[in-house]
C-alpha cells in the first residue's frame, strides 16, 4: 500500500494531566462516486483540502448507524441510529477552530453522544483517478476536567427553497422562536454552495434586530466570531436569511446535498451554563413574510470578495495546468548590497525579509569539528537583517548589526518576531522586529556546540506553531535532528528521521536544513539535505507520516517552503551534492497529496548557483535566496509576468514608445518571446543589414533588386532568432568583470560535518466567552 494515512493514530497526553488529542482520519479510502463516506470511532483541527473533500461534518450520538470502520451513506440508512447532533462543520478550507476557555462540547457519560461519527462529503471523484487513498479528517483536542460551560451547536437551516433559473435575487428566511434556557453565542459558520451570495443572522427582540454574524460562503466557511455579545432568552426569535442567484442556471435549484442543489445554513457556535445546558438545537422553519419586512438592509447587500480572498481560497494564485513560474528580471529595482543569503521570511504585511551574512564568508576553513574558526574577525558590521518591498525590491528597514557570526536561517512568528539561527554561534534567537535589535529569547551558548536538551551544534533554521506557539529548531549540521520547545523555550521533545516501512532500518537524517510548517495539516516538513528527500512529521507528536525524494532532486534539497494552494504544495530547491551525479539547480512545485512534480523553475537572466533558502507569498510569487550569487530572485506565474510586460509596452502619451531593451530574456514562453522581439527585431535587422549593404556597394550593384529583397527577407528571419545575444555579458567577459571582481568560492555545500548516528497571525479563530450568566432563583 503506498499511502501511509491508513494507520491508526493513538491518542497522546498533552502537558496537562487532564488533556489529549484524538485524531479521527478516513482509513485510506478510494471514494468511487460523488457521495459521503463516514468513519466511527470510540472515544477541531481539520485535515481536509476541498479539492478533495467538499466538506466534513461531525456529529455526535449515542448509537451509530454501523460499527464498521466506514460506510457509503448513499447505500445506509443514516448517521447514527438516534439522534445526530451536528458539533462541528467544515469546508472551503477554513482554518481550525478554538473554543472560549472554560467552554467545552460535552460528550460520553450521560449526554447521549458515546461516539463520533465524522462525515465526508466528496465533490468530484476524478481527483481519485491516480487511486490515491483519502486520509481526510480532524484533530480533536480533548480534556477530562469538568468545564464551567458547556458549548452547543444552533444550526438554522432552509428546507424548501427553490431558485428559479435567471432570477437574479432569491431569498431563503428561517424563523423561530427560542424556547430554552439562556444561551451566549459566541460563533457562526454560514454554508450554501455556488449560488449564495450572503448569509446573516439575528436575534429579534421586542421588534429589534441584533446582527449574529454575517459573512459571504464564497469565503472560507470557517466559524467566526460573532458580531455582538449577546445573549438569547426564552421568548426571542431566532432568524437567518439567505441570498441566492439564479443566474447561469437553466432548471431550478433546489436544495440538496450534491453540488448542483443548493443549501442554506446558518451556524450558531454558543455556550450554556453547565447545570442547564443543551448540547444541540435545530430549526427549520420557513419564516413568514410579514417578521422579514423589518430585517436589516445589510441582509440583502452580498459581500464584496476581493480577488486575493478570492484567490486565497480557489488557489488561483497556484500553478494551474498549462502555467508556469517565470523570472522577474528587473527585481530589484536597486542593488540591495548582499553578501551570502543564507535565509528568507515573510512578515505580516507580506514583506520580503533577507537574512545575510555582509562580508562574512563560509570558506574551507571556517568550521573545524563545528568549531568556529574565525571569531577573531568580530560579528558582521552590516546590517544582516533587510525588510523588503516584495514588488520593487526597495529596503524598507535594516537591522542586525554587530550580532551574527555566521547567519543561517529565519522565520517569523505572529507577533512578527524574527527567530534566528546562527551556526558560528550554535544559536537560536528570538529578535524583535521593530529595528531595535532587542534580544527577548538566545537559546544555545555562544560558540560552544553540544548535543543535550540546552545545547546546538549548527542549527540550521526554525519552525513556529501559528497556534500554540511552539518552535521548532533543524539541529543541523552535526546533530541531525528535531527540537521542539514551548514559546518560552522549555524542552518539549525531538526526533530524527522517519520510515514508511517499518521493515525497513530508517536512515538517520542527514543535514536538516530547512523547516516548513504546515498549519492545515498541523504537520511539520522538513528538508532533509544530503539524503536528497523532505519528511513531513506530525507537529504535535512527532510521528512520521510521508516522504518525498525525486530523481530530479539529485541527491539534495536546500530549502522547502508551504502553501495550502490546492490542498497543499511544497515549493523546494535543490544543490549540488558532494558526490554522485548532480541534476540541474531548479526549484520545484510539489503537489503535497500525490508527491508529484507540478513544474520546475530557474532563472533566465542567471544561473543558480547556491539556491539556499525559498519563501512564496500569498499571491504565488517565490522568492529565492542565492548563497553563492549573494542575491535574491523573484519568480511569478508566467501569466502575470506577461500582463506586466504588455503594460509596460504600452505606448505613452507624452513619451514615444521605445523598443523594449532586454534581449537576455531568452527562456520566456514563446508568445512573450514574440512581443518582447517585434521592437528589437527592427534595430537588430537593420544592424545586420549594413555589412552586406556596405559589400555590395563596394563590389558594385550588379545584383538584382528582387534578389536582393530575398536576401533582406532571409536577414530578417535571421535578425528575430538573434534576440538570444546577451550584449551586457559580451562586454563583461571582454573586460573581465564579474559583480565583485572575483569568483567567490563557498564551501557551506561541500564542508560538511556528517554523523552517522541516528509561516502570518494565527489561522485559529480567537473567541472570548462573554461574562458569566447570573443564577436566577
Amino acid at each position: 500500500d503506498p499511502n501511509d494515512c491508513s494507520r491508526t493514530r493513538q491518542p497522546f497526553v498533552l502537558s496537562n494531566p487532564y488533556n489529549f488529542s484524538l485524531d479521527i482520519r478516513i482509513p485510506g479510502v478510494i471514494p468511487t462516486e460523488v457521495r459521503c463516506i463516514f468513519f466511527v470511532i470510540l472515544d477541531f483541527v481539520p485535515h481536509a483540502s476541498m479539492d478533495t473533500a467538499h466538506h466534513m461534518i461531525l456529529y455526535g450520538c449515542k448509537t451509530p448507524y454501523a460499527t464498521q470502520g466506514y460506510w457509503d451513506c448513499g447505500k445506509e440508512l443514516g448517521t447514527c441510529r438516534d439522534q445526530a447532533k451536528i458539533m462541528y462543520a467544515w469546508a472551503r478550507n477554513a482554518p481550525p477552530t478554538k473554543l472560549p476557555k472554560d467552554v467545552g462540547f460535552k460528550v460520553g457519560g450521560d449526554t447521549r453522544m458515546n461516539y463520533f461519527v465524522l462525515q465526508i462529503h466528496y465533490g468530484d471523484v476524478t481527483n481519485f483517478r491516480d487511486r490515491h487513498r483519502d486520509c481526510s479528517g480532524l484533530t480533536l483536542r480533548m480534556t477530562s476536567k469538568p468545564q464551567p460551560f458547556i458549548a452547543g451547536m444552533y444550526l438554522m437551516m432552509s428546507v424548501d427553497t427553490v431558485i428559479p433559473p435567471g432570477k437574479k435575487v432569491t431569498n431563503a428566511d428561517i424563523a423561530c422562536t427560542y424556547t430554552s434556557s439562556p444561551m451566549y453565542p459566541f460563533a457562526f459558520r454560514t454554508h450554501t454552495h455556488s449560488l449564495g451570495k450572503v448569509v446573516s443572522g439575528y436575534r429579534v427582540r421586542n421588534g429589534q434586530w441584533t446582527q449574529i454574524g454575517r459573512q459571504s460562503p464564497l469565503l472560507p466557511q470557517a466559524f467566526y466570531p460573532v458580531a455582538n455579545t449577546i445573549d438569547v432568552k426564552n421568548g426571542d426569535i431566532l432568524a437567518a436569511r439567505c441570498v441566492f442567484t439564479g443566474e447561469g442556471r437553466t432548471t431550478n435549484t433546489q436544495i440538496g446535498g450534491t453540488s448542483n442543489d443548493e443549501m442554506c445554513n446558518f451556524y450558531i457556535m454558543y455556550y450554556m451554563d453547565n447545570s442547564r445546558a443543551v448540547p444541540y438545537m435545530s430549526c427549520g422553519d420557513d419564516s413568514s413574510s410579514e417578521l422579514f419586512r423589518n430585517i436589516p438592509s445589510e441582509a440583502n447587500i452580498p459581500i464584496p470578495v476581493s480577488p486575493d480572498h478570492m484567490m486565497s481560497m480557489k488557489h488561483e494564485s497556484a500553478p494551474q495546468k498549462g502555467a508556469h513560474l517565470v523570472e522577474v528580471s528587473d527585481w530589484p529595482e536597486a542593488d540591495l548590497q548582499l553578501g551570502q543569503v543564507s535565509g528568507l521570511a515573510l512578515n505580516s504585511n507580506g514583506d520580503l525579509i533577507i537574512f545575510h551574512r555582509g562580508d562574512h564568508i563560509w570558506g574551507i576553513n571556517s568550521f573545524i569539528n563545528g568549531i568556529y574558526q574565525q571569531k577573531d574577525l568580530g560579528p558582521i558590521q552590516q546590517s544582516t537583517i533587510m525588510v523588503v518591498d516584495p514588488v520593487r525590491g526597495k529596503v524598507l528597514k535594516a537591522s542586525g548589526r554587530n550580532m551574527f557570526y555566521m547567519p543561517h536561517g529565519i522565520t517569523t512568528d505572529k507577533d512578527d518576531n524574527y527567530w534566528v539561527t546562527d551556526v558560528a554561534l550554535h544559536q537560536v534567537i528570538k529578535l524583535s522586529s521593530d529595528g531595535k535589535d532587542r534580544q527577548l529569547l538566545v537559546w544555545g551558548e555562544a560558540f560552544e556546540p553540544g548535543s543535550d536538551k540546552k545545547h546546538f551544534c549548527q542549527p540550521t533554521d526554525v519552525a513556529v506553531d501559528p497556534v500554540t506557539g511552539n518552535v521548532y529548531v533543524s539541529d543541523g549540521y552535526c546533530n541531525s535532528r528535531i527540537l521542539k520547545f514551548s514559546p518560552e523555550g522549555k524542552y518539549i521533545s525531538h526526533w530524527g528521521a522517519g520510515s514508511l516501512d517499518r521493515k525497513r532500518e530508517r536512515v538517520p537524517f542527514w543535514i536538516p536544513h530547512s523547516l516548513a510548517f504546515l498549519p492545515d495539516k498541523r504537520e511539520l516538513c522538513v528538508a532533509d539535505r544530503d539524503n536528497g528527500r523532505i519528511q513531513c512529521f506530525m507537529a504535535d507528536t512527532g510521528e512520521f507520516v510521508k516522504e518525498i525524494k525525486k530523481e530530479q532532486f539529485g541527491g539534495e534539497v536546500f530549502a522547502i517552503a508551504y502553501s495550502p494552494a490546492q490542498g497543499g504544495l511544497i515549493y523546494a530547491v535543490n544543490g549540488e551534492p558532494p558526490y554522485g551525479q548532480a541534476a540541474p539547480l531548479q526549484g520545484f512545485i510539489i503537489n503535497y497529496s500525490t508527491k508529484e512534480i507540478l513544474d520546475s523553475f530557474s532563472p533566465d537572466t542567471q544561473e543558480f548557483k547556491l539556491p539556499h533558502d525559498i519563501v512564496v507569498t500569498a499571491d504565488g510569487s517565490i522568492f529565492v535566496g542565492d548563497a553563492a550569487s549573494d542575491s535574491v530572485i523573484k519568480f511569478v506565474l508566467s501569466a502575470s509576468k506577461l500582463s506586466a510586460v504588455q503594460k509596460m509596452q504600452e505606448p505613452s502619451q507624452t513619451q514615444p514608445q521605445q523598443p523594449p531593451a532586454a534581449p537576455e530574456e531568452k527562456k520566456t514562453l514563446k508568445t512573450m518571446a514574440n512581443q518582447s522581439a517585434q521592437g528589437m527585431a527592427t534595430a537588430i535587422i537593420t544592424t545586420l543589414l549594413l555589412v552586406p549593404l556596405v559589400l555590395v556597394i563596394t563590389i558594385g550593384v550588379f545584383i538584382r533588386w528582387k534578389r536582393g529583397r530575398m536576401y533582406s527577407d532571409s536577414l530578417s528571419h535571421t535578425g528575430k532568432a538573434a534576440g538570444s545575444l546577451n550584449l551586457g555579458n559580451f562586454f563583461a567577459s571582454y573586460k573581465g568583470y564579474t559583480r565583485h571582481g572575483f569568483d567567490r568560492l563557498s564551501t557551506e555545500g561541500s564542508d560538511l560535518e556528517k554523523d552517522d548516528e541516528d509561516g502570518t497571525d494565527s489561522e485559529n479563530e480567537e473567541y472570548s466567552a462573554p461574562p458569566a450568566p447570573m443564577s436566577s432563583s
